[in-house]
């Protein structure tokens, strides 16, 4: 079913058609609350009130030409314009290919470096997303090159990928920011872990590695996972270290597992809530899919009356 799922979310054709269908525009609305920012972030108000923080992606990939990219920087120009606004705990995550990476990554880096100012200036935070294996090199430069000139800004790294561990060692003299996720590409099994369990493994392997090895450094770590049991086995195991929940974060979706976040911030995990939102939902929401047999049955769900 995984494989279905992504191969899906590659396919050109269905990309075309499926959107358009009425089932599918219903099913997604459990994973974003609608196709702009005035949605998305209308959605935050009682994530706020129960002290979960969001954070803002606007959907969409690989850009056709380099001149796209400015608008696209103008656009987290002005969510973080409108997060200050209306007094929201916010952050924005971006995807490199959103912003021409495939074109340049000198002016990538220039569109981070603006955005990330701007995010400094307003008392907020920019995440660089993590895509599929062929850019993994090439988002890990740029975040390089990026925390040398703005400390706030972070990025995201695949615990099924097995050279994760590597790039961790090699971004620590940085005092990263972190956001753990376990993977939602299909990625042959030369370069990535295939098996649940194993990715599981890994995954508390480098998050309590990363908080021990961190723990009187500035770090900043977020668990990007739904599997609420996981996040509770690393606090307990970093937990005899003397190393408290708010040591790290806990980020979720918006409209996955809901009733956890929300129970997770009484406990007093401190807990974000991603919110997407834009046009160009289909490959997205097809990873989503092939996430968890959950979303499956949701989906399903939608198709019925």
């Amino acid at each position: 079913m995984r494989r279905v799922f992504l191969w899906a979310a590659r396919n050109t054709w269905l990309k075309e058609r499926l959107p358009r269908l009425g089932f599918m525009q219903r099913a997604v609305r459990r994973f974003m609350p609608g196709e702009t920012m005035a949605s998305a972030m209308d959605a935050a108000g009682p994530l706020q009130a129960a002290g979960i923080a969001t954070m803002y992606t606007r959907l969409g990939e690989n850009l056709a030409s380099l001149a796209e990219a400015d608008e696209v920087a103008a656009h987290y120009l002005a969510v973080l314009d409108e997060i200050a606004a209306r007094g929201l705990t916010g952050e924005v995550s971006v995807k490199p290919t959103q912003l021409g990476l495939d074109h340049d990554e000198d002016a990538t880096l220039a569109h981070l470096v603006r955005i990330a100012e701007h995010a400094s200036s307003t008392g907020a935070y920019v995440w660089i997303d993590m895509e599929g294996s062929a850019y993994v090199e090439h988002t890990i430069r740029l975040y390089e090159r990026l925390r040398a000139v703005q400390p706030r800004t972070g990025i995201c790294l695949q615990a099924y990928l097995k050279r994760t561990a590597d790039d961790i060692s090699r971004l620590m003299p940085l005092d990263p920011a972190i956001r753990l996720v376990k993977g939602a590409y299909d990625e042959p099994e030369a370069i990535a872990y295939r098996d649940k369990r194993r990715v599981d493994a890994n995954y508390l392997g480098l998050a309590v590695r990363f908080l021990l090895d961190g723990r009187d450094r500035p770090i900043r770590l977020g668990l990007g996972t739904h599997d609420v049991a996981l996040i509770e086995q690393i606090a307990a195991q970093v937990a005899t270290s003397g190393i408290g929940r708010d040591r790290f974060e806990v980020a979720m979706l918006y409209g996955i597992r809901a009733g956890e976040q929300f129970r997770l911030a009484r406990e007093g995990y401190a807990v974000a809530t991603l919110i997407a939102y834009g046009e160009h939902w289909y490959p997205w929401y097809m990873r989503r899919l092939a996430e968890r047999p959950a979303n499956v049955t949701f989906a399903i769900r939608s198709l019925l009356p």
